[in-house]
């Protein structure tokens, strides 16, 4: 391995020559305390940064062992020196100077939760990290101006990586709190299926978000109380006792005026999925990590999902035991969610009745006495709700609005008023009795067929393929669009570009036709987990900017992708 002085040389040697001469400095480098691998360079100083990692070992980083000991601690720390180097980066990025993207020093940029990304990675058995980064290697023009790069691996990157990897640099009793604070989730987690529960909302949690595009907690909002009836305690491993509102296994209904919170408190679910750093205020809010968000999505494609349970024998004599269609509707694609959401392994259905298609939701007597059953192909949800549990184990928790009628089938209902939850289960109840159901007898569904295999045509004859995210809302790949707006539990960028990946592996790799979609899936995650990210992406290096999506989302980006 060449020594930190032969990179100096080399800077020394190219100084002023034209830009590709940068090229000469890739390759791993010892400095005095860890490795500096110089893994890509860039073309010119107009195009993508230069990708560069950082080796540490266990001994000189100097974190406790205890700290990554399992998948949960290292997540928390891995994202702890993360959101510390970024800060450090961002006071010396563009201090060297030049043109185009020269000076630049990125990193990945981490919201309120916690995710698997490719930024940091803590090695469970070694405790070796390697952060990965981006640096605009600098330019006047196109000429190479390396004093100025020498200034950024020399003086900058090596304070960035002292204040940002070593344990000597945090206060000890900080990083043991991020890690009893991951112990404590893990362990709610846990308490969810003991107890028979989909969700927990700590008391003192704070649901209101700073504003629409800000997931930060909004200052001075009510803080959430759970209604004694509804009251659950635990007793943490490091935070001690803690009390909240406990969702149980069933149908639980959130009604209340608007404004009131009820689709807030659902958000909170919804991001519940995942881990979130303190302050976030919904620290010790959490859900069952496979609940799906179902909404009506018009226009999706859908691709031979046995929809039957909902859909029954249509017009066109179309088979809905194996329903594909390049424009659903709204009462079809939420079907079709429903059901792929279900193949995906969700054992609880989160759904806002605004975003829902109505006509999938309920009909009404009147409408009934109208239009008869055997002249409408689509059963409603809400004849449904009881069977999806009682049959398949699947929870649902509904806010509704406006529609009475899911009185009768809840289990729970609660009513938020001025963000303070209520239980009026039993006034709901009372009032329902007044207005009884007449939807007559419903034949029970039969189970869902999940055999589907993915195939894409030449995908196997293609060995370069590009992939472009456009933020959280779609991924490009080879020009074919995959549309995500409506996958709404995608938290991060970082999560829509590993998506575009992991279906590139699928077309290249998995696409023969022979596995299904579930076993599929299982053998990514298989792959991620015995040999990292870095099997997926491919390639001679990681890049940073990756962030690892659930499954359920996985399975939500294959049903998408259109060919």
């Amino acid at each position: 391995m060449k020594r930190s002085e032969d990179l100096r040389d080399i800077l020394t040697r190219i100084d002023r020559r034209s830009y590709p001469a940068y090229k000469d400095t890739a390759g791993k480098y010892q400095f005095r305390d860890y490795i500096l691998s110089i893994d890509h360079v860039q073309g010119d100083p107009f195009a993508a940064p230069s990708k560069v990692s950082v080796i540490v070992s266990a001994r000189q980083a100097g974190f406790p062992a205890e700290y990554y000991a399992n998948e949960w601690r290292k997540a928390a720390l891995q994202d702890m020196l993360i959101r510390r180097f970024f800060q450090k980066a961002g006071d010396v990025s563009f201090l060297a100077k030049g043109s185009g993207k020269s000076g630049l020093i990125s990193v990945s940029r981490p919201a309120q939760k916690i995710l698997e990304r490719s930024a940091c990675q803590i090695d469970g058995k070694t405790g070796e990290i390697c952060f990965r980064l981006e640096v605009g290697f600098p330019a006047n023009g196109r000429t190479v101006n390396s004093r100025e790069l020498e200034k950024i691996l020399f003086k900058f990157l090596p304070g960035c990586i002292a204040d940002s990897l070593y344990f000597g640099s945090y206060d000890p009793a900080k990083v043991a709190a991020v890690s009893a604070l991951a112990d404590d989730q893990q362990f709610i987690r846990e308490e969810l299926k003991k107890q028979g529960l989909v969700a927990f909302v700590a008391n003192g949690a704070v649901l209101p978000r700073e504003s629409g595009v800000s997931d930060k907690p909004m200052r001075g909002a009510v803080q959430f109380t759970s209604p004694d009836s509804m009251e659950v305690t635990m007793q943490l491993p490091h935070a001690g006792k803690i009390c909240g509102m406990g969702i149980r296994r069933g149908i639980t209904l959130i009604v209340g005026g608007g404004y009131h919170g009820k689709s807030t408190l659902l958000k909170a679910l919804e991001a519940g999925v995942y881990n979130h750093i303190a302050g976030d205020g919904r620290e010790y809010v959490i859900t069952d990590n496979t609940a799906v968000k179902i909404r009506a999505e018009d226009g999706r494609s859908v691709k031979r999902t046995d929809i039957s349970m909902f859909i029954g024998t249509l017009p066109n004599g179309k088979d809905t035991k194996a329903f594909s269609t390049e424009d659903a509707s709204g009462s079809t694609s939420q079907a079709a969610n429903m059901i792929e959401a279900m193949e995906a392994g969700a054992d609880v259905f989160l759904i806002d009745e605004d975003t829902s298609a109505t006509n999938f939701m309920i009909r009404d007597e009147l409408m009934q006495r109208v239009v008869h059953r055997d002249f409408e192909p689509i059963t409603p949800f809400i004849d449904r709700v009881e069977e999806l549990y009682e049959k398949f184990g699947i929870s649902t928790v509904l806010v509704a609005g406006s529609c009475g009628s899911y009185f009768h089938k809840a289990d729970t209902v609660l009513q938020m008023n001025q963000y303070v939850p209520v239980d009026v289960t039993e006034l709901a109840k009372e009032e329902a009795s007044h207005f009884p159901l007449k939807l007559g007898r419903l034949a029970l569904a039969d189970e869902p067929e999940f055999k589907r295999i993915l195939f894409d045509r030449g995908a196997g004859s293609r060995d370069r393929m590009k992939i472009k995210a456009m933020g959280r809302d779609a991924v490009s790949i080879d020009r074919s669009t995959v549309d995500l707006r409506y996958v709404e539990q995608l938290a991060d960028t970082e999560q829509t570009v590993m998506l575009g990946y992991l279906l590139k592996y699928v077309l290249l790799n998995l696409s023969g036709g022979r596995k299904t979609l579930r076993e599929t899936v299982e053998i990514l995650f298989d792959l991620v987990k015995k040999n990292g990210m870095e099997k997926i992406y491919g390639g001679s290096y990681l890049p940073t900017g990756l962030a690892m999506p659930r499954k359920q989302e996985v399975f939500a980006c294959l049903n998408r992708y259109r060919k």
